[in-house]
Protein backbone atom coordinates (compact mmCIF):
# COMPACT_ATOMS: atom_id res chain seq x y z
CA UNK A 1 0.00 0.00 0.00
CA UNK A 2 2.82 2.34 0.91
CA UNK A 3 4.52 1.65 -2.43
CA UNK A 4 1.29 2.44 -4.29
CA UNK A 5 0.91 5.76 -2.49
CA UNK A 6 4.53 6.63 -3.20
CA UNK A 7 4.09 5.86 -6.90
CA UNK A 8 0.96 8.00 -7.01
CA UNK A 9 2.78 10.88 -5.34
CA UNK A 10 5.65 10.65 -7.82
CA UNK A 11 3.16 10.60 -10.69
CA UNK A 12 1.46 13.73 -9.38
CA UNK A 13 4.82 15.47 -8.98
CA UNK A 14 5.56 14.75 -12.66
CA UNK A 15 2.44 16.59 -13.84
CA UNK A 16 3.10 20.32 -14.34
CA UNK A 17 0.58 22.83 -13.03
CA UNK A 18 -0.76 23.51 -16.53
CA UNK A 19 -1.90 19.90 -16.90
CA UNK A 20 0.62 18.52 -19.38
CA UNK A 21 1.64 14.93 -18.59
CA UNK A 22 5.35 15.78 -18.70
CA UNK A 23 7.55 18.35 -20.44
CA UNK A 24 8.97 17.49 -23.85
CA UNK A 25 11.99 15.23 -23.59
CA UNK A 26 14.31 17.83 -25.12
CA UNK A 27 13.98 19.93 -21.97
CA UNK A 28 15.70 17.35 -19.79
CA UNK A 29 17.35 14.84 -22.18
CA UNK A 30 20.39 15.29 -24.38
CA UNK A 31 20.15 13.85 -27.90
CA UNK A 32 22.23 10.81 -28.86
CA UNK A 33 25.87 11.67 -29.48
CA UNK A 34 26.82 11.96 -33.14
CA UNK A 35 30.60 11.80 -33.56
CA UNK A 36 30.42 12.69 -37.24
CA UNK A 37 28.06 15.63 -36.79
CA UNK A 38 28.21 16.82 -33.16
CA UNK A 39 26.22 19.72 -31.80
CA UNK A 40 28.27 22.89 -31.89
CA UNK A 41 28.21 26.62 -31.36
CA UNK A 42 29.36 28.82 -34.27
CA UNK A 43 30.28 32.46 -33.78
CA UNK A 44 28.85 34.41 -36.71
CA UNK A 45 29.51 37.85 -38.15
CA UNK A 46 26.54 38.83 -40.29
CA UNK A 47 26.80 41.76 -42.72
CA UNK A 48 24.16 44.44 -42.12
CA UNK A 49 24.06 48.21 -42.37
CA UNK A 50 27.69 48.55 -43.36
CA UNK A 51 28.94 46.53 -40.39
CA UNK A 52 28.82 43.00 -39.09
CA UNK A 53 26.38 41.85 -36.44
CA UNK A 54 27.61 39.59 -33.67
CA UNK A 55 25.59 36.38 -33.56
CA UNK A 56 25.82 32.80 -32.42
CA UNK A 57 24.40 29.67 -33.98
CA UNK A 58 23.52 26.69 -31.82
CA UNK A 59 23.83 24.01 -34.49
CA UNK A 60 21.87 20.82 -33.83
CA UNK A 61 23.61 17.44 -33.85
CA UNK A 62 23.12 15.07 -36.74
CA UNK A 63 23.76 15.28 -40.46
CA UNK A 64 20.83 17.59 -41.15
CA UNK A 65 19.60 19.62 -42.79
CA UNK A 66 17.83 20.85 -39.69
CA UNK A 67 14.89 23.19 -39.25
CA UNK A 68 16.00 26.52 -37.83
CA UNK A 69 14.85 29.32 -35.58
CA UNK A 70 16.11 32.89 -35.80
CA UNK A 71 15.72 34.23 -32.27
CA UNK A 72 15.47 38.00 -31.71
CA UNK A 73 16.11 39.56 -28.32
CA UNK A 74 14.24 42.47 -26.81
CA UNK A 75 15.06 46.01 -25.68
CA UNK A 76 17.83 46.08 -24.68
CA UNK A 77 18.05 42.28 -24.52
CA UNK A 78 19.11 41.40 -20.98
CA UNK A 79 17.04 38.21 -21.29
CA UNK A 80 18.24 36.50 -24.45
CA UNK A 81 16.36 33.23 -23.88
CA UNK A 82 19.42 31.10 -24.51
CA UNK A 83 18.02 28.35 -22.29
CA UNK A 84 15.12 28.20 -24.74
CA UNK A 85 17.62 28.16 -27.63
CA UNK A 86 19.44 25.20 -26.07
CA UNK A 87 16.17 23.32 -25.58
CA UNK A 88 15.23 23.91 -29.20
CA UNK A 89 18.63 22.63 -30.31
CA UNK A 90 18.17 19.46 -28.25
CA UNK A 91 14.88 19.03 -30.10
CA UNK A 92 16.75 19.12 -33.42
CA UNK A 93 16.45 22.81 -34.33
CA UNK A 94 19.43 24.98 -35.19
CA UNK A 95 19.05 28.39 -33.53
CA UNK A 96 20.65 31.62 -34.74
CA UNK A 97 20.64 34.44 -32.16
CA UNK A 98 21.89 37.83 -33.40
CA UNK A 99 22.58 41.08 -31.60
CA UNK A 100 21.23 44.11 -33.47
CA UNK A 101 23.59 46.84 -34.64
CA UNK A 102 24.70 48.98 -31.73
CA UNK A 103 23.66 46.39 -29.13
CA UNK A 104 25.76 44.04 -27.01
CA UNK A 105 28.97 44.70 -28.92
CA UNK A 106 27.65 44.66 -32.47
CA UNK A 107 29.16 47.68 -34.26
CA UNK A 108 27.11 50.64 -35.39
CA UNK A 109 24.43 52.84 -33.89
CA UNK A 110 21.34 51.24 -32.41
CA UNK A 111 18.02 52.10 -34.02
CA UNK A 112 14.58 50.51 -34.18
CA UNK A 113 14.43 50.66 -37.96
CA UNK A 114 17.96 49.27 -37.99
CA UNK A 115 16.66 46.28 -36.03
CA UNK A 116 14.20 45.52 -38.82
CA UNK A 117 16.92 45.77 -41.46
CA UNK A 118 19.17 43.57 -39.34
CA UNK A 119 16.46 40.93 -39.08
CA UNK A 120 16.18 40.77 -42.87
CA UNK A 121 19.96 40.55 -43.15
CA UNK A 122 20.09 37.66 -40.68
CA UNK A 123 17.43 35.72 -42.59
CA UNK A 124 19.30 36.32 -45.84
CA UNK A 125 22.54 35.15 -44.22
CA UNK A 126 21.00 31.95 -42.88
CA UNK A 127 19.52 31.14 -46.28
CA UNK A 128 22.74 31.91 -48.14
CA UNK A 129 24.82 29.88 -45.67
CA UNK A 130 22.31 27.08 -45.22
CA UNK A 131 24.75 24.36 -46.30
CA UNK A 132 27.41 25.54 -43.83
CA UNK A 133 24.89 25.74 -40.99
CA UNK A 134 23.06 22.57 -41.99
CA UNK A 135 19.74 24.42 -42.27
CA UNK A 136 16.62 23.39 -44.19
CA UNK A 137 15.64 26.70 -45.80
CA UNK A 138 12.04 25.53 -46.16
CA UNK A 139 11.70 25.34 -42.37
CA UNK A 140 12.98 28.60 -40.89
CA UNK A 141 10.88 30.05 -38.05
CA UNK A 142 11.30 33.59 -36.72
CA UNK A 143 10.85 34.13 -32.98
CA UNK A 144 11.27 37.06 -30.63
CA UNK A 145 10.70 38.26 -27.08
CA UNK A 146 9.35 41.71 -26.15
CA UNK A 147 10.70 44.19 -28.72
CA UNK A 148 12.07 41.11 -30.48
CA UNK A 149 8.47 40.01 -30.83
CA UNK A 150 7.80 43.27 -32.65
CA UNK A 151 10.81 42.61 -34.88
CA UNK A 152 9.40 39.11 -35.48
CA UNK A 153 5.96 40.47 -36.36
CA UNK A 154 7.36 42.83 -38.97
CA UNK A 155 9.86 40.30 -40.31
CA UNK A 156 7.46 37.36 -40.45
CA UNK A 157 4.68 39.52 -41.80
CA UNK A 158 6.89 40.72 -44.62
CA UNK A 159 8.58 37.45 -45.58
CA UNK A 160 6.44 34.91 -47.47
CA UNK A 161 8.99 32.12 -47.09
CA UNK A 162 9.31 31.73 -43.32
CA UNK A 163 7.75 28.58 -41.90
CA UNK A 164 6.14 30.28 -38.92
CA UNK A 165 6.48 32.98 -36.28
CA UNK A 166 6.51 33.04 -32.46
CA UNK A 167 5.77 36.17 -30.43
CA UNK A 168 6.79 35.98 -26.76
CA UNK A 169 5.29 38.84 -24.73
CA UNK A 170 5.66 41.01 -27.80
CA UNK A 171 5.72 44.79 -27.47
CA UNK A 172 4.00 46.69 -30.28
CA UNK A 173 6.53 49.45 -30.94
CA UNK A 174 4.27 50.85 -33.64
CA UNK A 175 1.52 51.32 -31.09
CA UNK A 176 3.99 53.03 -28.74
CA UNK A 177 4.36 55.73 -31.39
CA UNK A 178 1.03 57.08 -30.16
CA UNK A 179 2.14 57.17 -26.52
CA UNK A 180 2.88 60.44 -24.78
CA UNK A 181 6.34 61.98 -25.06
CA UNK A 182 6.79 61.31 -21.36
CA UNK A 183 5.94 57.63 -21.71
CA UNK A 184 8.24 57.09 -24.70
CA UNK A 185 11.08 58.77 -22.83
CA UNK A 186 10.39 56.56 -19.82
CA UNK A 187 10.55 53.41 -21.96
CA UNK A 188 13.83 54.53 -23.47
CA UNK A 189 15.44 55.44 -20.13
CA UNK A 190 14.50 52.08 -18.64
CA UNK A 191 15.93 50.10 -21.56
CA UNK A 192 19.21 51.69 -22.64
CA UNK A 193 21.97 49.50 -21.25
CA UNK A 194 24.42 48.03 -23.79
CA UNK A 195 23.05 50.21 -26.62
CA UNK A 196 25.53 52.34 -28.57
CA UNK A 197 25.17 55.77 -30.15
CA UNK A 198 21.80 56.70 -28.67
CA UNK A 199 20.30 58.79 -25.90
CA UNK A 200 16.94 58.37 -24.24
CA UNK A 201 15.80 61.43 -26.18
CA UNK A 202 16.93 60.08 -29.55
CA UNK A 203 15.30 56.71 -28.88
CA UNK A 204 12.03 58.35 -27.84
CA UNK A 205 12.08 60.54 -30.95
CA UNK A 206 12.53 57.52 -33.22
CA UNK A 207 9.78 55.62 -31.40
CA UNK A 208 7.40 58.43 -32.36
CA UNK A 209 7.95 57.58 -36.04
CA UNK A 210 7.24 53.85 -35.82
CA UNK A 211 3.48 54.05 -36.43
CA UNK A 212 3.70 52.35 -39.86
CA UNK A 213 5.40 49.35 -38.23
CA UNK A 214 2.56 48.20 -35.99
CA UNK A 215 1.07 44.79 -35.28
CA UNK A 216 -1.92 45.85 -37.36
CA UNK A 217 0.35 46.52 -40.34
CA UNK A 218 1.87 43.03 -40.02
CA UNK A 219 -1.39 41.09 -39.57
CA UNK A 220 -2.07 40.35 -43.22
CA UNK A 221 1.37 38.83 -43.71
CA UNK A 222 1.33 36.93 -40.43
CA UNK A 223 -2.01 35.37 -41.38
CA UNK A 224 -0.15 33.44 -44.09
CA UNK A 225 2.04 31.60 -41.56
CA UNK A 226 1.49 29.39 -38.50
CA UNK A 227 1.67 31.71 -35.49
CA UNK A 228 2.27 31.12 -31.78
CA UNK A 229 1.51 34.01 -29.45
CA UNK A 230 2.60 33.74 -25.82
CA UNK A 231 1.49 36.40 -23.33
CA UNK A 232 2.19 37.03 -19.67
CA UNK A 233 1.05 39.28 -16.83
CA UNK A 234 3.08 42.27 -18.03
CA UNK A 235 0.38 44.51 -19.52
CA UNK A 236 1.25 43.68 -23.13
CA UNK A 237 -1.38 40.98 -23.62
CA UNK A 238 -4.18 43.28 -24.90
CA UNK A 239 -2.13 44.42 -27.90
CA UNK A 240 -1.12 40.84 -28.65
CA UNK A 241 -4.72 39.65 -28.35
CA UNK A 242 -5.85 42.36 -30.76
CA UNK A 243 -3.28 41.08 -33.25
CA UNK A 244 -4.54 37.53 -32.74
CA UNK A 245 -8.12 38.59 -33.50
CA UNK A 246 -6.97 40.44 -36.61
CA UNK A 247 -4.98 37.44 -37.86
CA UNK A 248 -7.85 35.04 -37.18
CA UNK A 249 -10.30 37.27 -39.04
CA UNK A 250 -7.96 37.02 -42.01
CA UNK A 251 -8.06 33.23 -41.84
CA UNK A 252 -4.74 32.78 -40.08
CA UNK A 253 -3.82 29.81 -37.91
CA UNK A 254 -2.89 31.00 -34.43
CA UNK A 255 -2.16 29.28 -31.14
CA UNK A 256 -2.46 31.57 -28.11
CA UNK A 257 -1.13 30.74 -24.64
CA UNK A 258 -1.27 33.00 -21.59
CA UNK A 259 1.15 32.19 -18.79
CA UNK A 260 0.70 33.79 -15.37
CA UNK A 261 4.24 35.06 -14.89
CA UNK A 262 6.28 38.20 -15.41
CA UNK A 263 7.69 39.69 -18.60
CA UNK A 264 10.89 37.63 -18.33
CA UNK A 265 9.06 34.34 -17.61
CA UNK A 266 11.28 34.05 -14.55
CA UNK A 267 8.94 31.65 -12.76
CA UNK A 268 7.91 29.74 -15.90
CA UNK A 269 10.97 28.88 -17.96
CA UNK A 270 10.06 25.20 -18.28
CA UNK A 271 6.51 26.13 -19.25
CA UNK A 272 7.82 28.57 -21.86
CA UNK A 273 10.15 25.97 -23.34
CA UNK A 274 7.41 23.33 -23.32
CA UNK A 275 4.90 25.50 -25.16
CA UNK A 276 7.43 26.49 -27.81
CA UNK A 277 8.71 22.95 -28.34
CA UNK A 278 5.20 21.51 -28.60
CA UNK A 279 4.24 24.12 -31.19
CA UNK A 280 7.42 23.59 -33.21
CA UNK A 281 6.81 19.85 -33.20
CA UNK A 282 3.41 20.37 -34.78
CA UNK A 283 4.68 22.33 -37.78
CA UNK A 284 4.69 20.66 -41.21
CA UNK A 285 7.80 18.61 -41.86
Amino acid sequence: MRAVLLAAAVALMSVPAWGQARPPAAIFTDPPADAAHPARMDVLHIPSGGGQLNAIAYVASGAGPHPAVVLFHGLPGNEKNLDLAQAMRRAGWTVVAPNYRGSWGSPGTFSFRGNLDDAKAVLAYVRTNAAKLGVDTRRIVVMGHSMGGWVTSQTGGGDPDVAGAVLISAADMGRDAAATDTRRLEIARENMEALAGVTAQSMAAEMKTLGPYSFAAAAAGLAKHPLLVLTSDDGLAPAANALVMDVKQRGGKVRVVHIATDHGYNSARIRLESEVLDWLAGLPK
